[in-house]
């Protein structure tokens, strides 16, 4: 057998290959936070329209029943007829939405707070703790919202 030397080999140098992923690096430096940035904005855009939603199916149940769920009987009300406190006699023969109350962007419960006659929505935002500042504020709505 001969040995034959190849004379042209193929293919990239560790130079070529190490400016490319420079290149890429940078890349990403510069796009990944705008795109993080875009994902946390659309968190809290998702979880404040959720919010309003169940601010209006509150409204719907007010008319309903005369008064906005208590704290204690909690979101729900919404799912399930409540029992103790004022009785609702015009409860929703289905309730007033499908199976349970969903949960904020980052998977938690909503805070939910009333007298009857008023009441607060609260997430506590993407570091789960109540306060913070730009992505981690709490979201909050209210009957008057």
């Amino acid at each position: 057998m001969e040995n034959k030397k190849i004379t042209n080999e193929a293919g990239f140098s560790l130079i070529e290959l190490m400016i490319v992923i420079g290149i890429l690096g940078l890349l990403i430096g510069l796009v990944g936070p705008k795109l993080i940035s875009n994902f946390d904005k659309a968190k809290v855009d998702t979880t404040r329209v959720q919010m309003k939603q169940i601010g209006t199916t509150l409204k719907n149940f007010r008319l309903d029943c005369g008064s906005y769920p208590t704290s204690d009987q909690g979101l729900d009300a919404l799912v399930n007829k409540p029992t103790g406190g004022s009785e609702c006699k015009n409860y929703a023969p289905g309730g007033y939405m499908d199976k349970k109350v969903p949960k904020d962007a980052w998977d938690q419960d909503y805070l939910y707070t009333s007298d009857g006659n008023t009441f607060e929505i609260k997430s506590t935002g993407s570091d789960k703790k109540l306060g913070g500042v730009d992505y981690n504020a709490d979201i909050i709505v209210t009957d008057t919202d």
